[in-house]
């Protein structure tokens, strides 16, 4: 399976219900900065459910004669979802904006601003979650899950969305670069591409926590083997590091939530860091063109690095949630979750680090 992986905290799975709809499922898109309240562009903030961005483009496309291409936004939201995010457009065609009218489009509010939203503009995105079929005992085990990962964070993995309904989005990509499936169009085949890409970063990610449980839970001596030779008193000194996730010499290290990228030349210090939050390491979206691990980190890196045919990037492999909002509701046995994740993260990703189990 493409979610194969492993999890960092410890408890036994936990038997919850979770339904991504428009009434347990709610995204707000948090902008990268305010507006200006003045330009050309006149910004929308929308509210949707039941439809992908694009449904939503194309009805206002149809609407305003406005071509899709022409409407900015930050990023993608879920179709099986309530969800708010600002989109932008010439503001010559604010007398056709405000004539629109659907029953699953609202425009909350609008304002202007000087340059057109970009993709990746934006700081991250609020979550509201709903849990159902929660008993007591599985609330108390929720609430402690939670408050190790406000100690903690999370690994940053790609979530299930990336891979498809049939899971097999990566290996279209992966047989595309082997030479043995044409995809034609561009966009489709840059799309399962990049699921490939996933793939491989969600599949190193699950190694280093594995290592890191390692040597959390054992003496350095007795793991010299499936730490793939590091040594002895490396491992002793990883064993020392205060967060779970252990930062190896070598790591392509990145200033937390945004900054430049380096190597951790000291591991020990660079553990400091990221025990306080920050730092975050990072990990390898293959391909050409991006910086890769060296020393000790590349060990685990270099199986994952595969694709030639991309400019690559890195992609933050821990990430800290942020304003939880926690409530129990025992007449319903509902838990109600909320929390903020730094833009790329999925909030599914932290629901199964809760529940320490695949939800799909």
């Amino acid at each position: 399976m493409t979610l194969n992986r492993s999890y960092s905290l410890t408890h036994s799975p936990i038997d919850f219900v979770f339904s991504q709809n428009s009434r347990d499922f709610v995204v707000e898109e948090v902008p990268l900065y305010d507006f200006s309240n003045s330009g050309e562009h006149l910004i929308l903030k929308i509210r949707k459910k039941g439809l992908s961005t694009w449904e939503m483009l194309e009805f206002l496309s149809t609407h305003t004669g406005v071509k899709i291409r022409d409407f900015g936004c930050a990023g993608l939201k879920d179709k099986e979802a309530l969800t708010y995010q600002y989109i932008s457009v010439n503001k010559k065609f604010q007398n056709k904006i405000e004539s629109f009218s659907h029953d699953q489009i609202k425009i909350i509010e609008t304002t202007l601003h000087n340059n057109k939203i970009k993709k990746g503009h934006l700081k991250g995105n609020k979550f509201f979650i709903r849990l159902k079929k929660v008993l007591p005992l599985s609330a108390d085990k929720i609430f402690n899950a939670v408050e190790k990962i406000k100690e903690q964070g999370v690994a940053n993995y790609f979530g299930y969305q990336r891979f498809g309904n049939d899971d097999d989005n990566h290996m279209q990509g992966k047989q595309i670069l082997e030479g043995n499936l044409k995809i034609r169009n561009p966009t489709i085949k840059t799309f399962l591409i990049n699921a490939y890409q996933s793939h491989l970063f969600n599949s190193w990610l699950s190694k280093r926590v594995e290592l890191s449980h390692l040597i959390n839970n054992f003496e350095p001596k007795e793991i010299v083997k499936e730490a793939s030779g590091i040594d002895v008193k490396t491992l002793g000194e990883l064993k020392n590091q205060k967060h779970f996730f252990k930062i190896l010499k070598g790591d392509v290290i990145s200033h937390y939530p945004h900054g430049k990228i380096f190597y951790a030349e000291d591991a020990d210090e660079e553990a400091k860091r990221f025990f306080l939050k920050n730092t975050v390491p990072t990990g390898l979206l293959s391909g050409k063109k991006t910086k890769k691990a060296i020393d000790d980190a590349l060990i685990f890196e270099k199986e994952f690095d595969t694709i030639d045919s991309l400019d690559g990037d890195r992609r933050f492999a821990w990430i800290f949630p942020e304003n939880f909002q926690c409530t129990y509701k025992e007449n319903e046995a509902w838990f109600e979750i909320g929390f903020f994740l730094p833009k790329g993260s999925y909030a599914t990703n932290v629901i199964q680090e809760i529940a320490k189990r695949e939800i799909k």
